[in-house]
C-alpha cells in the first residue's frame, strides 16, 4: 500500500476516533467526548465539577425525551485548569480550554449569569460554545430564574449543536397578530399567564397600550402561569415543568417577531433540528432501557511541553527561506512560548536527529540555550517526516520528563514531498499529542494538514515567497489554548515589503493599556549588512540600531523595551543602505501588562477547511477583551496562494451579508475568488483609530430571565436582573492595533479558462419593515454584483399574507413595482417605499415582505429574510365635539350612560366584598383583568 493510500485508510478507520476527542461526536445516539472546560482564572472550588456533572445528568435524559428518543450524552471529559490542585486527574491528549463545547468562565464584562450560546453562523450551522458562569452552577436561586440546571443545559445545546435561536425576544417582547391583538413573543401560543407593569411608567399599576403602535408600552412583562398543560417550547421557556418538546410545524407560532422565525425562515425548531446531520437516519433508538447516565473523565494538564521537529532537507529552498526558517524559531523560543514551559528540538532530512532533549523555559538565558541548538546548516536531499516523528514519538524527548505523550505538542515543519505519512500515521496519531503543522511551499505532502486535523493543533500554510514575514507569523500564532491570555504572547505588528536602495519602510504601530509587558521589536533583512534603524516611543525617547541586539549570521536585530512599554504610537523606520533593493521586516510582539485586565485579542478562522470551486467561504475574526466584543475596529484579511497571489478583504460587523449579527464583535467577509488550486494561507490585520467602546448588551443566545411566575393565583416575583456594569478602562484604553494568522485551507476545481461569472448576489438577511400611514418602508444592507462585492443589477419584491407563501412559492405571490428602484453599491442602506394593494381592502392588518437581488447576468440570490409590517387598527375615537345629534340620540345616550354607571357601581360593590374575602398579594393591582 502506498504512503497517500495508507494515511487514507488510517483517516477513514480513525476519523471518528480522533474527533471525538476534540469536540463531541455522535454514535448510535449517544454524544461521546463532549467537553466542558473550566478557565484558569476561576479559583478552585469542587462544587462546580459536581454541579456540572449533574446538570449534564439530567440534560441527558430530558434531551433523549425532547428528541423523541434518539439522542442522549454517553460521555463527558472536563478539563480542570492547572491552576488547581493536582488530584491525580487523568492526562488530557487533545483536550484543550479553547476546544470546548462547554466553558465556565466569569465574563469580565458583568453580565449576570445568563447562560448563553455563541453563534455566528446562519440557522443550522453549528455555535462556537456554551458559557455557564460560576455563580449559575454553584447557586441554587438560578433555579427560580431559569429553571433547573439540566433543562437549560438543553436549551442551550440545541443553539450550540443544531444553529437553532431563540422563540423570544427582549427587545420586541410583543407584537400584534392578524388580528389587531396585542400577544407575547413565544411559542406556542398555548403557553398562559397575565400581563404585569414591572416599572412606574405604567398608569395605575396597570399595562398601557401605546395608540400608535398597538403594542403595550415600556415596563410591560409576561407572568407566566407557573402550571401550564403546554408541552412547547424549551427554546422559549424551557424552567416551565410542562415543557418537554420543541416547537414543531403543527405548533410553531409564525407570526411572533422572534430570532427562530427570523434567521430560518420560519422553519421550526424541531424542523431545524431534525434537518441535521445528527439526524440523518431519523430513527429512534430501539431499546430504551440501555440509555444510561453519561460517564464522567476528569482531566488536568500540568505543564506545557513542546516539541520542534524541523525539517531540515534540501527541500526547504532556497537558502532564504532556511535562514526565514531559523529566524521564526529563535523567534518562538525567545519570545512567544510561555515560561515554565518544556521545550525540546528534532530535525529531520533522510533521517531524524535529536538536537536536544526538553528543558524547561525558567530564564532568559534558558531561552537563549534552547535557540543555541537550532539548526544552521541543511541536510539531506529528501525529507521523511517519520523519521522525525520517530524519534519525538519514541523516547527520546518527551518521554524524558512525563514518561508518556498525553498533551504534549509537536511544531512540525516540512516543505518535502513525502509520501511515506501512511508508516506512522495511526501511531502519532494514537499517541496522545496535540501536532501543529506549518507547510513550506506548494511540494510539502498534501497528507501533512491530516496530522493537525485528527489532533486538534493549529495547520498553517507559507507560500514559497519571501516578500512577507510569513514564517514569523506562524510560529507567532502557535500559542498555549489554556484560555489564560496573561501569559499569552501577543502579536502587535508584521509588517514587510521589499525596499529599494536607500529607501525606507516607515510605520507606526500602537501599544495599547492592556498590553506592554515583555515588548519586543524585531527586524529582519536579506543583505549582509542590516538597515538603519530608528524607532520612537510616544514620548520622544529613540532608539537605534546600536541599542539592538544584532544577530549577522541569520539577519535579525532585536529590542527588548525595558518594563512596560509606554502607552501610544510607536514610529519605526527601516532604511535599506544597500545597493540593490532587499526586504525588510519588523516584527513587534508584547504581553498583558496587567493579569487583572485582559488584552485585546484576535481570532480568525474560515467557515470551513476544504472548499470546490464555486462554492464561497466565510473569513471570521472575533476582537474581544475578555468576554466583550469591540466593536468599530478596521479588519482587514489577506489570503494567500501556493503560487504567491493574495486578496485583501475589508470585514466587517455590520449584520449583513456573511455578517449574521451586527455588533458582536465578530467581522466577515465571502470569500469565493480563487486563483488557483491548493493551499491557501490567511492573515488580518486590526486597526482601531478611535476609542472604541465594547458592546453591553446580551449576546444573543441565551437563557430567558424569567420575571416571575403566577402560582395559585398568586404573583411571586424573581429579583430584577442586575444591569450590565459598564468599566471605564476600556474608554482609556484608546487605540490598538493587532496582526493575527489562521489557519490554512485548501480550493479545488478551481477553472483554469476564461472568467465566467457564476456569483449571484448574497442573501439579504436583514431586510426591515414597518408601517408609516398606508405605505410599508423597506430598509436593507445592498448586496453586491457578486456575493458581497460590486452592485447588483435590480431587485424583485414580493409580498403574501402569509410567510410560507413567500417562502415556499415566491413568484406566486404578489408583485411590487420596483422600476424605480436602482440598487447601491454593496454595503450601503436601500430605502423603498411603497403601497400595499392588501390593504386597500381593509380585511388584514399584516403583510409578509421578501426580496431577491438579481446581477447582471440574471442570477438570483437566495430570499431574503422575510420581513413582517403591521398595520394598527386603533379603537374608534370618541365622536368630536362638533358634531349635532337629535333629541331622541341624547335621550338614549342618557339612559344607555345612567345603565353603565348603575351596572359600575354595583360591580363596585360586589368587588368590594370579595376583595374583603380573599386576602390578595399586594401585587394584585397590578395584573390586568384578563390571561393571554
Amino acid at each position: 500500500m502506498s504512503g497517500g493510500a495508507a494515511v487514507g485508510a488510517a483517516l477513514l478507520a480513525l476519523a471518528l476516533a480522533a474527533t471525538g476527542e476534540a469536540a463531541a461526536v455522535l454514535r448510535d445516539g449517544g454524544y461521546e467526548g463532549l467537553l466542558a472546560a473550566v478557565h484558569p482564572r476561576v479559583p478552585e472550588d469542587g462544587r462546580l465539577l459536581a454541579r456540572l456533572q449533574e446538570m449534564i445528568t439530567e440534560a441527558s435524559s430530558y434531551l433523549f425525551n425532547a428528541t423523541k428518543g434518539r439522542v442522549y450524552f454517553r460521555s463527558v471529559k472536563i478539563l480542570i485548569p492547572p491552576t488547581w490542585k493536582e488530584k491525580n486527574y487523568e492526562k488530557p491528549k487533545h483536550e484543550t480550554y479553547e476546544k470546548a463545547d462547554v466553558i465556565v468562565a466569569a465574563p469580565y464584562w458583568k453580565h449576570g449569569d445568563d447562560p448563553y450560546t455563541l453563534q455566528h453562523e446562519a440557522c443550522g450551522k453549528m455555535g462556537k460554545y456554551i458559557h455557564f458562569t460560576p455563580s449559575f452552577l454553584a447557586n441554587d436561586y438560578v433555579t427560580d430564574i431559569y429553571g433547573s440546571r439540566g433543562r437549560t443545559f438543553v436549551h442551550e445545546w440545541a443553539h450550540l449543536r443544531w444553529g437553532v435561536f431563540d422563540e423570544y425576544d427582549n427587545d420586541r417582547p410583543f407584537y400584534v397578530t392578524g388580528q389587531n391583538q396585542v400577544k407575547v413573543t413565544r411559542c406556542s401560543s398555548d403557553l398562559t399567564g397575565i400581563y404585569v407593569c414591572e416599572k412606574n411608567s405604567c398608569s395605575d399599576g396597570s399595562c398601557v397600550i401605546n395608540k400608535l403602535t398597538g403594542l403595550f408600552k415600556e415596563g410591560c412583562a409576561f407572568i407566566p402561569e407557573r402550571n401550564q398543560t403546554a408541552v412547547s417550547s424549551i427554546m422559549y421557556m424551557q424552567s416551565l415543568s410542562s415543557v418537554a418538546e420543541f416547537c414543531n410545524e403543527h405548533n410553531h407560532n409564525r407570526e411572533a417577531p422572534n430570532l427562530q422565525n427570523q434567521m430560518c425562515d420560519y422553519r421550526s425548531t424541531w424542523e431545524v433540528i431534525k434537518n441535521s446531520t445528527d439526524f440523518e437516519n431519523d430513527l429512534p433508538l430501539t431499546n430504551s432501557s440501555l440509555i444510561t447516565p453519561p460517564s464522567f473523565s476528569l482531566l488536568q494538564k500540568r505543564e506545557r511541553v513542546i516539541c520542534l521537529v524541523l525539517d531540515v532537507s534540501k527541500t526547504i529552498e532556497p537558502r532564504l527561506t532556511r535562514m526565514r526558517l531559523h529566524q521564526a524559531a529563535e523567534l518562538y523560543l525567545l519570545q512567544i512560548v510561555e515560561e515554565n514551559t518544556y521545550v525540546g528540538i528534532v530535525t529531520f532530512s533522510d533521517k531524524g536527529e535529536i538536537k536536544t532533549h526538553v528543558h524547561q523555559i525558567v530564564s532568559d538565558k534558558a531561552r537563549k540555550q534552547l535557540a543555541s541548538y537550532l539548526p544552521t546548516a541543511p541536510g539531506g536531499k529528501r525529507a521523511n517526516v517519520c523519521a522525525g516523528l520517530s524519534l519525538f514519538f519514541y523516547c527520546q524527548v518527551i518521554r524524558k520528563k512525563e514518561g508518556h505523550l498525553y498533551g504534549s505538542e509537536i511544531i512540525l515543519v516540512t516543505g518535502g514531498q513525502d509520501n511515506s505519512t501512511g508508516r506512522c500515521f495511526s501511531e502519532v496519531i494514537n499517541g496522545g499529542s496535540v501536532i501543529h503543522t506549518i507547510t513550506v511551499g506548494s511540494s510539502a505532502a498534501k497528507e501533512i494538514e491530516h496530522f493537525s486535523k485528527e489532533t486538534g493543533g493549529f495547520k498553517f500554510f507559507v507560500p514559497e515567497r519571501l516578500d512577507f514575514s510569513d514564517l514569523l507569523d506562524v510560529f507567532t500564532g502557535i500559542m498555549s489554548r489554556s484560555g489564560d491570555t496573561f501569559h499569552q504572547s501577543v502579536q502587535i505588528e508584521s509588517a514587510g515589503e521589499s525596499v529599494a536602495e536607500y529607501t525606507q519602510l516607515r510605520r507606526t504601530v500602537t501599544i495599547d493599556s492592556t498590553v506592554g509587558r515583555e515588548t519586543f521589536f524585531v527586524a529582519t533583512w536579506q543583505s549582509a549588512e542590516p538597515p538603519e534603524i530608528i524607532l520612537t516611543d510616544p514620548i520622544g525617547r529613540s532608539y537605534t540600531v546600536k541599542d539592538f541586539e544584532l544577530d549577522s549570521v541569520f539577519h535579525v536585530a532585536r529590542l527588548q523595551i525595558p518594563g512596560t512599554a509606554e502607552t501610544g504610537d510607536w514610529a519605526y523606520t527601516l532604511i535599506n543602505v544597500h545597493l540593490a533593493p532587499q526586504v525588510l521586516t519588523m516584527t513587534v510582539t508584547s504581553r498583558a501588562a496587567n493579569s487583572t485586565l485582559p488584552t485585546v485579542s484576535v481570532k480568525t478562522y474560515m467557515s470551513k477547511d476544504t472548499t470546490y470551486y464555486p462554492s464561497a467561504m466565510v473569513v471570521y475574526v472575533q476582537i474581544s477583551q475578555g468576554f466583550s466584543p469591540i466593536l468599530g475596529a478596521s479588519v482587514t484579511a489577506t489570503v494567500s496562494s501556493e503560487n504567491g497571489d493574495t486578496v485583501s478583504l475589508e470585514l466587517l460587523d455590520n449584520g449583513a451579508g456573511s455578517d449574521i449579527f451586527k455588533n458582536d464583535g465578530i467581522y466577515s467577509k465571502y470569500l469565493f475568488s480563487f486563483s488557483g488550486n491548493g493551499r491557501y494561507s490567511l492573515k488580518v490585520r486590526v486597526q482601531a483609530n478611535r476609542t472604541t467602546v465594547p458592546q453591553t448588551a446580551m449576546p444573543w443566545s441565551y437563557a430567558m430571565y424569567i420575571p416571575g411566575y403566577v402560582e395559585n393565583g398568586k404573583l411571586k416575583m424573581n429579583p430584577s436582573r442586575p444591569p450590565a456594569i459598564k468599566n471605564n478602562t476600556q474608554v482609556r484604553r484608546g487605540d490598538f492595533s493587532r496582526t493575527a494568522v489562521g489557519d490554512s485551507f485548501t480550493v479545488s476545481a478551481v477553472p483554469t479558462g476564461p472568467y465566467i461569472d457564476v456569483f449571484p448576489p448574497c442573501k439579504i438577511i436583514d431586510l426591515d419593515a414597518r408601517m408609516e400611514d398606508d405605505k410599508v418602508i423597506l430598509s436593507w444592507t445592498a448586496p453586491g454584483d457578486d456575493f458581497d462585492k460590486g452592485q447588483a443589477t435590480s431587485y424583485e419584491i414580493r409580498t403574501s399574507e402569509t410567510p410560507l407563501e413567500l417562502r415556499d412559492s415566491f413568484y406566486n405571490t404578489t408583485f411590487v413595482n420596483t422600476s424605480t428602484l436602482s440598487p447601491q453599491h454593496a454595503g450601503c442602506t436601500e430605502i423603498f417605499v411603497f403601497k400595499p394593494e392588501a390593504f386597500t381592502t381593509g380585511n388584514i392588518t399584516v403583510i409578509y415582505v421578501a426580496i431577491r437581488a438579481v446581477d447582471e447576468v440574471f442570477l438570483r440570490s437566495e430570499l431574503s429574510n422575510i420581513a413582517q409590517a403591521v398595520m394598527f387598527i386603533p379603537p374608534m375615537a370618541y365622536p368630536p365635539s362638533n358634531l349635532k345629534f337629535g333629541v331622541s340620540t341624547i335621550l338614549l345616550l342618557f339612559f344607555v350612560l345612567l345603565t353603565a354607571v348603575c351596572l359600575t357601581v354595583s360591580t363596585s360593590l360586589c368587588l368590594v366584598k370579595k376583595k374583603k374575602k380573599k386576602n390578595l398579594s399586594e401585587n394584585s393591582a397590578k395584573l390586568l383583568q384578563h390571561k393571554v
